[in-house]
């Protein structure tokens, strides 16, 4: 019935003030100051340009690990005071303007150099260490490491900015892709749909109302323009309300097996994952058989994960439906990619009486 795609996360299209402002943060091209990633990043820099200051001397000696290690030792304890006078300020900063932001982080850096320049030598100096070096003046030790971190941080800020702009390229992309694909519909399950309810309005009134309750559902989860996410006891109701419509239509041809009492009902995932597959089972697998077929549907849990296995049989070759271009099962996999990373996978296994797929989502 429908091959939809997600939006991505944080790109929820607003519909007040509020959430035009929360979309604006989560947009921010500032990245979270507070994660492991980004304080690897920055002491990988650092280091990096520890390894350049060391390997490049003004005059003709060689470099000596005392020196590297100093250098180190010092651009590292520099990257921490960045990330953590960052973190604490990211609030502060994710209330201005992208530009102001930027010049904001940019001397907020170049503060804590300075700053933490001139303790260094006033430590040195007072403890004898011997780290800056009996010629070096205390102005042109603060002076060299300023211009450095001008540079440096420049670079670092342009790197977090261009990353964003990639992003927001790939968030854009995805938002085209699912205002173009959300409301594509096969035509024959409409039709057919809509012929039942007509059939049942006079002889079973009670019956066409829950198909047409169920038929509404379908369709608002999949033309929402909200970002598609709810629970895992909404989805499986979906599929319920389809699979319902589904045995209007074919009556006995088609017996449905559910066994997902193990599943997670409060679990949040993307909309619209397991109805396409019950959808195809239906489709591919029972409509096209004489005497139709059964349709299973298991859920269980596994170390990290849950698993939804739907089998449908397989009809001879002479019988298949078309099986068209695989849109329904590409969607699913680009979403589950998109949310979940590698922890979700959708695998199809096409046996010699059967086909089924197993849909793996993560779960703590």
């Amino acid at each position: 019935m429908f091959a939809t795609e997600e939006p991505p996360r944080g790109a929820r299209p607003a519909e007040t003030a509020d959430a035009d402002a929360v979309t604006d943060l989560a947009h921010h091209w500032l990245p979270d100051f507070c994660t492991w990633p980004v304080l690897f990043a920055l002491m990988v820099v650092a280091e990096l340009v520890a390894l350049v200051i060391v390997l490049a001397p003004s005059d003709a000696s060689v470099p000596t690990w005392q020196q590297l290690g100093v250098a180190s030792l010092t651009v590292q304890w520099l990257a921490v005071l960045w990330t953590v006078c960052l973190c604490k300020s990211r609030p502060l900063l994710l209330k201005l303007a992208p530009w102001m932001a930027e010049f904001a982080a940019y001397g907020l850096m170049l503060a804590t150099t300075a700053l933490a320049s001139w303790l260094l030598f006033s430590f040195d100096r007072a403890l004898s260490l011997g780290f800056t070096g009996p010629e070096q003046s205390m102005a042109r030790f603060v002076l060299r490491n300023s211009v450095i971190c001008a540079l440096v941080a420049a670079a670092v800020l342009r790197y977090f900015y261009v990353q964003e702009q990639w992003r927001e390229r790939v968030r854009a992309e995805a938002r085209a892709r699912y205002q173009a694909l959300q409301a594509r519909i096969r035509p024959h399950f409409l039709f057919n749909s809509m012929n039942t309810i007509a059939s049942l309005i006079r002889t079973r009134p009670a019956q066409a109302e829950t198909a047409v309750e169920d038929l509404a559902d379908l369709f608002r989860a999949a033309l929402s323009k909200g970002d598609g996410r709810h629970t895992l006891g909404e989805e499986l109701d979906l599929a319920r309300g389809y699979l319902r419509i589904e045995e209007l239509r074919l009556g006995a041809r088609l017996t449905v097996r559910w066994d997902v009492d193990e599943l997670p009902r409060d679990m949040v995932l993307p909309a619209l994952l397991l109805q396409p597959l019950v959808e195809n089972a239906v489709y591919h697998g029972v409509q096209p058989l004489e005497d139709g077929g059964t349709v299973r549907v298991v859920g269980r849990r596994v170390p990290g994960a849950i698993e939804i296995v739907v089998e449908n049989p397989l009809p001879a070759a002479s019988r298949r439906a078309p099986r068209g271009n695989g849109v329904a099962l590409a969607n699913i996999r680009g979403r589950i990619a998109y949310h979940f990373e590698s922890r979700g996978a959708l695998v199809v296994d096409e046996k010699t009486e059967a086909f089924v797929c197993t849909l793996r989502l993560p779960y703590d």
